[in-house]
């Protein structure tokens, strides 16, 4: 395994462990066993192709114009830190706990288009994966394990949110478990900045 493919991993799965109307919809979906792989499998090629595009255009853009990567790469650290921050605001303040939802069933299309509104429609999706993704793997010699390692932490993530929203519920219906892991992932985007500015 390439030594770039842990780092890929790790600031993926730290970037999609952000709470947001993605997550709470396939973790919605997976407590209703609700089309849950359709929508596991939606989310995480629709990461990847973001990422294949971040990655590519910004690998190609780094040598051609030499000035740009260490533009990016503060632009980046800067990023993380104000999103850790916002974590760590958000886990000082509390937790909003996060329970399922009720109702009539979703029609298949229905839910793909409501995910991949989500998905599409995210200003954010953009700055995580094409641009943070795309300018941080600019670092690294081998940019294809780094996307890779992105890659597969997307189908991780979606799927083990998907089929295992039955176990995790009960947990994260309090608000204690969203303060640590808001704790958890500003801690870790803090790391990945500290770690930017100092290469």
């Amino acid at each position: 395994m390439s030594p770039s493919f842990v780092p890929g991993f790790a600031l993926g799965f730290s970037l999609i462990l952000a709470i947001g109307a993605q997550n709470a919809f396939v973790l919605r979906q997976g407590l209703r066993r609700e089309h849950v792989f359709a929508l596991c499998l939606t989310c995480a090629v629709s990461d990847a192709v973001l990422i294949a595009a971040g990655v590519a255009g910004f690998g190609a853009l780094a040598v051609a114009v030499p000035w740009f990567e260490p533009v990016m790469r503060y632009g980046g650290a800067a990023f993380l830190l104000w999103y850790g921050a916002r974590s760590l605001r958000s886990a000082w303040t509390g937790g909003a706990a996060m329970q399922a939802g009720n109702g009539q069933g979703t029609s298949l299309r229905a839910a793909l288009v409501t995910v991949l509104a989500f998905t599409w429609l995210n200003p954010h999706v953009y700055l995580d994966t094409v641009v943070l993704i795309g300018s941080i793997s600019a670092q690294y010699d081998d940019r294809l394990s780094f996307a890779v390692g992105a890659m597969f932490s997307s189908f991780v993530f979606f799927f083990s949110l998907g089929y295992g929203a039955g176990l995790i519920a009960p947990l994260f219906a309090r608000p204690r478990a969203w303060q640590v892991l808001d704790t958890l992932i500003g801690l870790t985007m803090w790391a990945i900045a500290l770690k930017l500015v100092a290469m």
